[in-house]
């Protein structure tokens, strides 16, 4: 095709080469940017606000049982997290805990109302967690 141009447009043929990549590289990422754009986002995890009721009813029913002096530790070594963790969930309220880690301090809850334990009843856990992971090797 260059065979057909005029001998000074033939001079800017390696201008108009150039100038075409860089075309093509701006759309491709313009194409790029729109897909992004535009893509669904997938799943976020949710931080307490309004927009979690349940969990604020829940850390707020559970930091009331927390009045002793301790008592946010003992329930940071049940749940099996730091006391520090223990407070962002329940007291500052600026985190969620894992669906684990929510069952089991519903689990502590219940055990709470009713006047049993909970770290005996954490111990039995701890029994049938080494019960689990022997089968689970002996299956293996």
């Amino acid at each position: 095709m260059s065979s057909n141009l005029h001998p000074r447009l033939r001079q800017l043929e390696p201008l108009t080469d150039a100038l075409t990549a860089a075309a093509q590289a701006t759309a491709k990422a313009a194409r790029r940017k729109y897909r992004e754009a535009t893509r669904k986002k997938g799943y976020t995890a949710l931080h307490p606000g309004s927009d979690t009721p349940l969990w604020n009813e829940l850390a707020r029913v559970c930091e009331a049982q927390l009045t002793r002096y301790g008592e946010k530790a003992r329930l940071a070594r049940i749940l099996e997290v730091t006391r520090q963790r223990v407070h962002l969930l329940l007291v500052s309220k600026t985190a969620c805990a894992d669906a684990e880690r929510t069952l089991q301090l519903l689990a502590w809850l219940a055990d709470r109302r009713k006047g049993i334990d909970p770290e005996k009843c954490h111990l039995l856990n701890d029994t049938f967690r080494a019960v689990d992971k022997a089968s689970s090797r002996n299956t293996v």
